[in-house]
C-alpha cells in the first residue's frame, strides 16, 4: 500500500460489503454495491489496475434462521439468494470481477489457514462463557437465535447487534433478558467453551491504522473511541452447524463453527484469489495486491513464531492476555501489498476499521488503504420495511420500465457518499428530468443532432482553449473526486462539463453561423463534439450504458468502457451518427402511480397481523419503523438529529452569507417555483427557489435571508445559482436577528 495519489504502480482491490444471502434487494441496498461500481469504474478510468470483487455471505445465524422457518437446509435457502444477486448485480451495470460466496472451497480452505496461523502466533484462546440455552428447544442460541435487551443502551437486541439501538456490536452472553426466537420463552445461559481472538493486543496498533486510514470520515472516526477505550477480545465460534468449521489436528474433533464475520471478509481475498485463478497472475495477481506472505502461504510467514501460550486467562476474564508478552512483536512486516478499498455500510464499519485489520495484521497481509463507508437510505422519510413490503425493490424498478443508469446517478450524486439518503420517487423525477434530461441530456442532443445535420462527420479542428480547459477541469475534478473517496465528485465533473456546454452552444448559437461564417460554425460545432466526447469517457463509471450508446453515436471504435480519461481530449474521429435522446423525462402522472403502488402494498402488507418482524431474521440496515404523535396530542414529532457531526474546519468551508431578495417572482409553468435576484454583497444572483405558494412574491423583496453557495443548476430552463435556506415544510425563511449587511459571511 503506497497512500499515493491514484493512480499508482500498485495492484488495487475495491470490495463491497458482503450481502447476506437471506432475501431479495431493494434499492437501499444497491447504495453501496453501485458505489463500488462507481469507483472501481473510475479507478480504471485513471489507469490504476484494478480488480472489483465481492460475494455473497451464504453463512450466519441469519442464513439458519431463515432456513428453519421456511422449512429447508440452509444451503439450499442462501443459495437461491446468491443466485438472484448474481443476475441482479449485472442488470445494474454492477460488474464485479468476481462474485463468489463464502461457501465454497475456496473461502472454506482460506479461513481455515487465516484461523490455523492466527493459533500457531499465539492470537486464539480458549475459555468459558455463559451462551443462550433454550431449554425446551434443548440447543444453544447463537445470534439471531436470541433477543433481548442491550446492556449498554436498554434497547432490543439480537444476538450479535445492538440493531435498535446504539449499533454496538455484542459477544455471546451480554444480552439481557434473553428470550429464544425458537420458541419464544425465556433463554438461560450456560457456560460453554469457545475460542477468542485476541484483539486487545491489537489496540495500539488499530488506533495508529486509524490514523492514516483514508475514506470517509464516518469509517475514520465511528470506531476511534471503542478502539482507544474499552477494546475486548472477540468471540470468534459460535455452536451451530452451518457454517466454517473450527480448524483442529487430524483426528481431533469439534463441534463449533466460525462466527461469520471471520470467514466473511476473508471472502474478499478468497475472490481475488478466484479472480487471479481465472485471468492468470500476468492479468492480476492476488498475492500480490493482498501483500501475501513470500513463501507462498496463505495467511504469514513461517517463520513467524507466537510469543505467548495459549493458556487461559482469567475464569470469565476475556480481554487480558495469558502473559505479559507482546504477541503483535514478533509478526513479520507485511508485505507492502495493493490499494485495498472496502466500500461498505455504515452498521459494519467496527467489523472492516477494528476486526478485520487485526485479522490481516495477525496474519501479515497488508492492511485497508480505505474505507468508504455509506449513510443509510430511507424510502419517503421513513424506513425500508421488507416485513411491510415498504420498498421499492430492484426486481421492481427493472419491471417499471427505467433504465438503470438513471437510479446509479441518483445513487452516485445524491449528496456525500456517508450522508443518509432519502429516495422518493419525486426527488428521483426531479434529478432525472432537471439534471439527466435537462442538463446532460439537453446539451448532447441538441448538439449531436445539429453537427450530424450539418457536417455528418466532427469537424477537425482544434478544440478552442476556452473548451480546452472546460474538459481538462473536469478531468482535474474526476481524479481529484477519485482520490478523495467522493463519487458524487466524479459523477459531478460530467454534469458540470455539460453545464458548461449548454452554456457555450448557447451563446456561441452556431445555427446562426452555418450561413454567415462556416469556419467559426465548423470551430463550435467541434468544440461541441469534443465536450460531447469527453462526457462520454467521463460519465461512464456513473451511466455506463448509456456512455457506451453515446461513444457509438459518436462513431469512435472500440468500446467507451475500454479508455482512460485522457481519451477526452483525444480529437473525435468517427462518423457521427443520427442521435437520439439518451435520457427521457418521467412525467408527474407516472410519479402518482407509483406512489400508490407503494401505498397500497404497505397497506396489505401492515394488515396482515401475523407478520412476527421479531423472528424474522431480516438484516436490513435501513429497516426502521417511524414513531408518530399520537393523533391530536399537539405534539410534533421531529426526524433525529444525524449521528454523523461535521468537524468545525468543515463547518468553515461553507460559504454562508447574508442575502437580500430584491426581485420576487414566480416561474411560468412551476407549480412551486420563484425566481429570485439576490443581492449578496459581491454580486447580484439569480437563485430559483420552491416557495411559490408559500411566500407572496411581491412581499419578498427587501426580506434579508441566509444564501448558500450552491454550485449552479438549471430549473425550468433558469440557471439558480445559490439556495435560499428555509425551515420545515412551510419554507420558513431563515433571516438575521439584526441588520447584518448583504455579504455579511455566516459563521
Amino acid at each position: 500500500m503506497s497512500h499515493e495519489a491514484f493512480p499508482t504502480e500498485s495492484p488495487a482491490v475495491v470490495t463491497c460489503g458482503l450481502p447476506y444471502a437471506n432475501g431479495p434487494q431493494h434499492i437501499g441496498h444497491l447504495r453501496t454495491y453501485v458505489g463500488g461500481d462507481v469507483y472501481s469504474r473510475a479507478l480504471e478510468s485513471l489507469g490504476q489496475q484494478t480488480a472489483f470483487v465481492c460475494g455473497s455471505d451464504m453463512h450466519g445465524a441469519p442464513i439458519a434462521v431463515g432456513a428453519q422457518q421456511e422449512g429447508v437446509d440452509p444451503e439450499a435457502f442462501a443459495t437461491q439468494y446468491h443466485e438472484e444477486f448474481a443476475e441482479t448485480f449485472p442488470q445494474f451495470g454492477v460488474e464485479f470481477d468476481n462474485y463468489g460466496r463464502t461457501d465454497d472451497a475456496t473461502n472454506h480452505e482460506t479461513t481455515r489457514a487465516f484461523v490455523r496461523e492466527m493459533e500457531k502466533r499465539g492470537f486464539v484462546y480458549e475459555t468459558e462463557i455463559p451462551v443462550a440455552y433454550d431449554p425446551e428447544a434443548d440447543q444453544s442460541l447463537p445470534d439471531r437465535f436470541v433477543e433481548g435487551t442491550c446492556p449498554y443502551c436498554g434497547e432490543r437486541a439480537r444476538g450479535d447487534e445492538c440493531d435498535e439501538g446504539c449499533g454496538r456490536h455484542l459477544e455471546p452472553g451480554e444480552v439481557e433478558d434473553p428470550v429464544s426466537t425458537i420458541t419464544g420463552n425465556p433463554a438461560e445461559y450456560r457456560e460453554q467453551s469457545h475460542r477468542y481472538f485476541r484483539v486487545t493486543e491489537f489496540q495500539e496498533y488499530l488506533s495508529a491504522f486509524l490514523d492514516r486510514l483514508e475514506g470517509t470520515d464516518n469509517a475514520q472516526n465511528q470506531p476511534r473511541e471503542w478502539v482507544e477505550g474499552e477494546l475486548r477480545d472477540w468471540c470468534i465460534t459460535r455452536d451451530m452447524d452451518w457454517g466454517v468449521d473450527y480448524p483442529v489436528e487430524d483426528g481431533e474433533t469439534d463441534d463449533l463453527v466460525l462466527y461469520v464475520w471471520v470467514d466473511a471478509p476473508i471472502e474478499y481475498v478468497s475472490s481475488t484469489r478466484q479472480y487471479t485463478d481465472r485471468v492468470g497472475a500476468e492479468t492480476f495477481d492476488w498475492a500480490e495486491a493482498w501483500g501475501a506472505p513470500d513463501d507462498g502461504s496463505l495467511t504469514g510467514g513461517a517463520d513467524a513464531a507466537a510469543t505467548t501460550d495459549d493458556a487461559d486467562p482469567a475464569a470469565g476474564d476475556t480481554s487480558a492476555p495469558a502473559d505479559d508478552t507482546d504477541p503483535t512483536a514478533a509478526i513479520d512486516v507485511p508485505n507492502e501489498g495493493g490499494e485495498v478499498v472496502h466500500v461498505i455500510g455504515r452498521d459494519i464499519i467496527q467489523h472492516h476499521t477494528v476486526f478485520w485489520p487485526a485479522m490481516l495484521r495477525a496474519v501479515g497481509y497488508t492492511e485497508p488503504r480505505a474505507v468508504m463507508a455509506s449513510g443509510f437510505m430511507t424510502l419517503g422519510g421513513k424506513g425500508f420495511s421488507t416485513s411491510r413490503d415498504r420498498a421499492v425493490w430492484a426486481s421492481e424498478y427493472l419491471e417499471e420500465g427505467f433504465h438503470p443508469d438513471l437510479l446509479r446517478y441518483y445513487l452516485a450524486t445524491n449528496g456525500a457518499f456517508q450522508r443518509d439518503v432519502d429516495f422518493s420517487w419525486e426527488k428521483f423525477r426531479e434529478r432525472v428530468n432537471t439534471e439527466l434530461v435537462g442538463t446532460v441530456g439537453n446539451f448532447l442532443y441538441r448538439s449531436l443532432l445539429f453537427a450530424h445535420r450539418n457536417f455528418e462527420t466532427a469537424p477537425e479542428v482544434e478544440p478552442s482553449a476556452e473548451v480546452r480547459e472546460a474538459i481538462e477541469t473536469a478531468i482535474d475534478e474526476f481524479e481529484t473526486g477519485v482520490n478523495d473517496y467522493s463519487i458524487r465528485a466524479v459523477g459531478e465533473a460530467t454534469t458540470d462539463l455539460a453545464r458548461f456546454g449548454n452554456e457555450y452552444i448557447q451563446r456561441e448559437e452556431p445555427w446562426n453561423l452555418v450561413d454567415d461564417d462556416e469556419t467559426r460554425a465548423r470551430q463550435v460545432i467541434g468544440d461541441c463534439v469534443q465536450i460531447a466526447k469527453a462526457i462520454a469517457v467521463l460519465f461512464e463509471p456513473v451511466c455506463p450504458d448509456k456512455s457506451e450508446t453515446l461513444w457509438s453515436q459518436l462513431g469512435e471504435a472500440g468500446s467507451v468502457h475500454d479508455v482512460e480519461t485522457d481519451a477526452a481530449l483525444e480529437p473525435p474521429a468517427g462518423d457521427l451518427a443520427e442521435p437520439t435522446e439518451l435520457f427521457e423525462k418521467i412525467e408527474a402522472e407516472r410519479v402518482e402511480e407509483l406512489n400508490r403502488k407503494l401505498e397500497d402494498r404497505v397497506a396489505a402488507a401492515t394488515a396482515d397481523d401475523d407478520v412476527d418482524e421479531a423472528a424474522s431474521g431480516e438484516t436490513d440496515e435501513t429497516e426502521t419503523d417511524d414513531a408518530t404523535a399520537a393523533e391530536g396530542d399537539g405534539v410534533t414529532e421531529f426526524e433525529p438529529i444525524a449521528d454523523d457531526r461535521i468537524g468545525f474546519e468543515e463547518f468553515q468551508e461553507l460559504d454562508l452569507r447574508v442575502g437580500e431578495i430584491e426581485v420576487a417572482e414566480p416561474v411560468a409553468d412551476a407549480d412551486d417555483l420563484m425566481r429570485l435576484e439576490v443581492d449578496i454583497g459581491v454580486e447580484t444572483r439569480q437563485i430559483v427557489a420552491g416557495i411559490q405558494g408559500l411566500h407572496d412574491a411581491d412581499a419578498l423583496p427587501g426580506t434579508r435571508v441566509v444564501v448558500a453557495n450552491l454550485e449552479p443548476a438549471e430549473l425550468f430552463g433558469l440557471e439558480s445559482n445559490g439556495m435560499v435556506l428555509a425551515a420545515g415544510e412551510q419554507a420558513d425563511l431563515l433571516t438575521t436577528h439584526a441588520d447584518a449587511e448583504p455579504g455579511t459571511k455566516i459563521r
